[in-house]
């Protein structure tokens, strides 16, 4: 399967949303798996010949800039955002400082065009998600208080699950059904 840009037509086209935004999220209580999950799901869509990017939300502090480094003493000196880059990669840092915490909308409108956006976390977001739920993990399920929620990937079966229940290592069909139910975003 080509993606749309490969096949020639604009990403994201007919269903009249923003070309190449589609969106699907995976949510689900600490350690149930969700980045096993979304690595699997990128390896198996990238090998169909999909263009996929990721957001993953983190609840504590991050820095991919090293201490000391020229791109950290910029930051540090003040700079708003700094752009690393080199001939194989470049990343955006964009320092909040006092602001507030973006919208998982903002963060979706600095992405490139592609098929099909992962989000990993951001629980609240009101796109469609696919819970990621584990037995040995012994959490309450999310998708019987979330609307949002269009289907758990799971390591059991969950007969009175309100949502299709696919099992974790089904990649093919959670592909399938994420493909599917992705919204424009």
């Amino acid at each position: 399967m080509l993606s749309a840009e490969r096949r020639g037509e604009k990403a994201g086209g007919m269903d009249g949303g923003r070309p190449g935004r589609r969106v699907i999220g995976i949510v689900g209580w600490k350690n149930n798996g969700k980045t096993t999950l979304v690595c699997r799901l990128v390896a198996h869509l990238v090998a169909k010949g999909l263009k996929v990017s990721t957001v993953k939300h983190a609840h504590h502090s991050v820095d991919i800039d090293q201490p000391g480094k020229d791109s950290w003493r910029h930051r540090e000196a003040g700079a708003s955002e700094v752009v690393l880059a080199t001939a194989r990669r470049w990343a955006l840092i964009h320092e909040l400082r006092d602001e507030a915490e973006p919208p998982l909308e903002a963060i979706l409108e600095k992405l490139a065009p592609v098929d099909l956006v992962i989000v990993e976390g951001f629980k609240r977001f009101a796109q469609p998600k696919i819970e990621v739920h584990r037995r040995e993990r012994g959490t309450p399920l999310l998708a019987r208080e979330d609307p949002t929620i269009v289907a758990v990937a799971s390591d059991e079966p969950l007969p009175d699950c309100p949502v299709p229940v696919l099992h974790l290592d089904d990649v093919e069909a959670i592909a399938a059904l994420a493909l599917a139910r992705a919204a424009p975003g």
